[in-house]
């Protein structure tokens, strides 16, 4: 190779090196996807263990974990029950439109606000059935991922590039708070999910451009989350839910379509993405985790028979595994995280056929 090949050759390579870099910028953002026969599912969380850990050192000393901010909640546990919180979603959905819940199915890559609004609206149903609240509503996703996008992270603008964490949702929902799915008139309306909307906020904030953002976000100030602390194991996470306390979780770990015999799904791949754990058995020491795919991704039998479309069984070492990324937070509204007394209520238990409609099985 003469010089003037030499140097066209070089020219070449480090054009494709912009190129290939031009390919991981906001202007050409990489899509957050997981592909499963021939589908793909968008996933969309981005670690930033840095930002998480100083984060958690901002919450009150005391009060950074479950175990601590918590710790009443231990008082007089028993593992011999389960505990499904979506029971809690199933009745306050029916009461306030009509018609069965169904989960949605996220179109970008914003799974954290999905895992978070599942997290924030399934503890207010626990908090409206126990008598503690009231006017329950389903919890808007993208007020959620714009404002961990830009307003809960400092910045003017998110970018147009896919992705959010778990602590940046957490920041939102303390200093801001949630939005619900109604119309606004005048500002926006909310009532459907639109994953233009969410791509646009994602780039803007909660609420987009100008003051209809402003607008927005003093609406998220009337609905803050009162307290979240970091779930890093099995036994937090199951006290949590014992107590109605929702965790979203973000992790590495992915998962088969297909659930076995009692409902859970063996760990396969991958997926940089965030869900939600909102039950939690003891026969086979599992948590119950809720997906954002739509009813349809996975199938296989259920355990109870009610649970959600689109949820399936974590395995407790599996669980512990995804918790230990410390990205994954308990959600509590109001009082806090307040010992609670539901596990005798009939939204949380399981049937036991031929015996009557609420004996717990175990």
């Amino acid at each position: 190779m003469n010089r003037q090949q030499l140097i066209v050759a070089i020219c070449g390579v480090a054009l494709l090196v912009i190129g290939l870099g031009g390919l991981l910028t906001d202007d050409n953002p990489q899509p957050h996807v997981h592909l499963e026969n021939g589908r793909e599912y968008p996933t969309g969380y981005a670690a930033a263990p840095q930002a998480t850990a100083e984060f958690v050192e901002s919450l009150p000393a005391g009060e950074r974990t479950f175990a601590e901010a918590g710790r009443r909640c231990y008082e007089g546990m028993s593992d011999d029950k389960p505990v499904l919180l979506y029971r809690a979603l199933y009745a306050q959905h029916k009461a306030k439109y009509g018609r069965d819940w169904i989960v949605g199915a996220q179109g970008i890559g914003d799974c954290v606000s999905w895992g978070w609004a599942h997290g924030a609206m399934i503890h207010h149903a626990v908090l409206c059935e126990e008598g503690e609240a009231s006017e329950w509503d389903i919890v808007a996703t993208e007020p959620i991922y714009g404002g961990s996008r830009v307003e809960a992270v400092g910045r003017d603008r998110g970018g147009w590039g896919d992705g959010s964490y778990g602590a940046a949702a957490a920041e939102w929902l303390l200093k801001w708070g949630v939005v619900y799915r109604q119309d606004y008139a005048g500002i926006v309306d909310l009532r459907a999910y639109s994953a233009q909307r969410a791509k646009q906020w994602g780039n803007y904030g909660c609420g987009g451009e100008g003051e209809a953002g402003q607008k927005l976000d003093e609406i998220a100030k009337q609905h803050p989350c009162a307290k979240v602390a970091l779930v890093t194991t099995f036994n937090e996470a199951a006290v949590a839910i014992a107590n109605g306390y929702p965790v979203p979780v973000c992790s590495g770990q992915g998962f088969s379509s297909r659930r076995d015999e009692q409902g859970f799904s063996r760990p396969s791949g991958s997926w940089s993405h965030c869900m939600c754990f909102i039950g939690v058995r003891h026969d086979r020491k599992g948590l119950l985790c809720l997906n954002s795919w739509g009813p349809d991704w996975v199938g296989g039998p259920k355990w109870p028979e009610d649970m959600p479309e689109g949820s399936f069984w974590v395995d407790e070492r599996t669980a512990e595994s995804m918790l230990r990324g410390r990205d994954s937070f308990a959600v509590a509204g109001l009082q806090g995280f307040v010992r609670r007394k539901i596990d005798h209520a009939s939204w949380a238990q399981v049937p036991q056929k031929g015996v009557g409609p609420w004996i717990a099985s175990h």
